[in-house]
């Protein structure tokens, strides 16, 4: 479980070092939106220094999309032992994530690292990718050589597909809430993680992005995105159980494990009725804690 993804310039070293030093759960070192053209290729190599420094999180970087001239060279001159997986926006289709696939597993064996070690996170920004998310992330039944598959989540960008296709979303974001939900069913049907959500730009909006938080986490996201410092301790607060669902998911596992144990599968706890959904989400839930404070 991964609730929180910081990005930072990578071609800004004062803000890698500091962004290194702080709580969130991974580090994400952008050559994309936040780095203009002229200073693309010098800024591999600051991603390749800064694999290096001290760090308590994971390490990924965000490299250029696909359709770019810019993709191949951030992949071939970034992918070292000390990342721990790569960010690709603008994911449209299987053959994407193949192509990116492919290319990951031979630098893997060129550097002496385990096929499969890097995590590979796509990025949904598009119409298009929204559109045929189905069929991207079904792209493991599709590959055209065996390994093992490195994507286990993707992540929704909710700017660059608003963009796309002309919304002006209101700080509720209701104008989004169909293409979350999609992003949402189509990773739990793909037998992936649950997804991870697009970055929120209004600093100032303290108490929109408080409900927006939850609003995400009771959606089937697992955590979000950030831009800024001071977005990692809501996010980190956010996408945990509150103590309450907690003490209830831990009254139904014990509840429902003793009335299993007398052959009953529907019982009462706290007025709700509890069958096996409710109480394998409750057993989900207190895993989901338990692996993250082992982390």
């Amino acid at each position: 479980m991964i609730r929180s993804f910081l990005f930072t310039p990578a071609n800004v070293p004062r803000r890698v070092e500091k962004a290194l030093s702080l709580a969130a759960d991974a580090v994400i070192l952008d050559l994309e939106d936040s780095v203009a053209p002229s200073d693309k290729a010098p800024s591999r190599k600051a991603v390749r220094a800064a694999l290096g420094k001290p760090h308590q999180c994971l390490l990924y970087v965000r490299v250029n999309a696909p359709a770019t001239p810019y993709c191949y060279a951030d992949l071939v001159e970034t992918l070292a032992p000390g990342l721990d997986g790569v960010v690709v926006p603008k994911i449209e289709s299987a053959a994407d994530l193949h192509a990116i696939d492919w290319l990951m597993a031979n630098l893997e064996r060129e550097r002496g690292m385990a096929e499969g070690s890097l995590d590979l996170m796509p990025q949904i920004e598009t119409a298009a990718g929204v559109q045929r998310v189905d069929r991207i992330l079904q792209a493991r039944n599709l590959r055209p050589y065996r390994g093992p598959w490195r994507v286990k989540r993707v992540c929704f960008g909710a700017a660059d597909y608003a963009n796309d296709l002309g919304l002006s979303p209101t700080l509720e974001e209701a104008e989004l809430a169909d293409a979350r939900a999609r992003i949402v069913l189509a990773s739990r049907a793909a037998g992936m993680e649950n997804p991870i959500d697009s970055p929120w730009f209004h600093f100032k909006e303290s108490q929109a992005f408080a409900r927006a938080l939850e609003r995400s986490r009771r959606g089937g996201f697992q955590g979000r995105c950030c831009v800024h410092p001071e977005q990692i301790e809501p996010v980190n607060r956010a996408y945990l159980p509150t103590p309450q669902e907690l003490a209830a998911a831990e009254r139904i596992v014990a509840a429902f494990r003793d009335a299993e144990s007398r052959g009953q599968a529907a019982i009462q706890v706290d007025g709700q009725m509890i069958d096996y959904p409710v109480a394998y989400r409750a057993q989900a839930l207190l895993d989901a804690v338990r692996s993250l404070k082992n982390a």
